[in-house]
C-alpha cells in the first residue's frame, strides 16, 4: 500500500495479521489439527462459526478429505505433505493479505510438492504469494513473476532481473540470469 514497513506508524502486530508466513520446514503446533487452523483466527478476535471457518480453510489447502474424521487427532501424526498443507491452512485461516512461503516443498516427496503447487496455483487467486525457491523448474511451473537474486562478495544479495516468468526464463534480459538457468555458473 505504498508504506515503508519499517515507518515506526506501522504497527507490527497488524503487519503480521496482514502477511502470513510458511515455512521451508513445516511446522504444526503441538496441538490437534483442528485448534492448530483455528489458533490464529482465536487469538485475532474471530468471532464467527470457527468450526465453518476451519473446515473452509481445510478444504483450501486440499487436506479436508483427509483429515476431516480425525480433527481432534495430534497435528504432528500427520505426513510432512499434510503437515505443509496444515501450515498453509493455518495461514489462510486469518486471511492475510499476502502470503510468503520458504522453499514450502523442499522436504517433500515429489507428489506432496506437486500438491502443494497446485493449491498456490489456487490460492494465487485470493492471495498475493510471494515464494522463495531455489529449484528453478518450481519457480518456472509456480510462478507468473519471477525476481531472480544474487550474493555478492559481501553475502548480501542484489535484485539481477525481475519479470513475467516466461520472459524472464525464456529471453533474459541479464547474463547472471541466462547462465543460471542453464546451469553455468561462473
Amino acid at each position: 500500500r505504498g508504506r515503508n514497513i519499517f515507518d515506526p506508524a506501522v504497527d507490527p502486530v497488524e503487519l503480521r495479521r496482514q502477511v502470513g508466513m510458511v515455512f521451508q520446514k513445516p511446522n504444526p503446533f503441538p496441538k490437534s489439527i483442528f485448534e492448530n487452523v483455528a489458533w490464529g483466527a482465536r487469538i485475532n478476535g474471530f468471532q464467527g462459526d470457527l468450526r465453518g471457518l476451519v473446515e473452509e480453510s481445510l478444504r483450501r489447502a486440499a487436506l479436508w478429505d483427509e483429515v476431516s474424521d480425525k480433527l481432534e487427532q495430534g497435528a504432528l501424526s500427520l505426513s510432512g505433505g499434510q503437515q505443509q498443507r496444515l501450515c498453509i491452512a493455518r495461514t489462510i485461516a486469518v486471511r492475510p493479505q499476502v502470503i510468503l512461503m520458504d522453499e514450502p516443498c523442499s522436504a517433500l516427496d515429489p507428489i506432496a510438492t506437486l500438491r502443494i503447487e497446485e493449491l498456490m496455483q489456487e490460492l494465487k487467486a485470493d492471495y498475493t504469494i510471494v515464494i522463495v525457491t531455489h529449484n528453478m523448474q518450481q519457480a518456472a511451473r509456480a510462478s507468473d513473476y519471477t525476481a531472480f537474486f544474487n550474493m555478492g562478495a559481501t553475502r548480501q544479495g542484489y535484485l539481477v532481473e525481475y519479470g513475467p516468468t516466461v520472459e524472464v526464463f525464456t529471453t533474459p534480459r541479464d547474463a547472471r540470469t541466462q547462465d543460471y538457468i542453464t546451469g553455468r555458473f561462473g
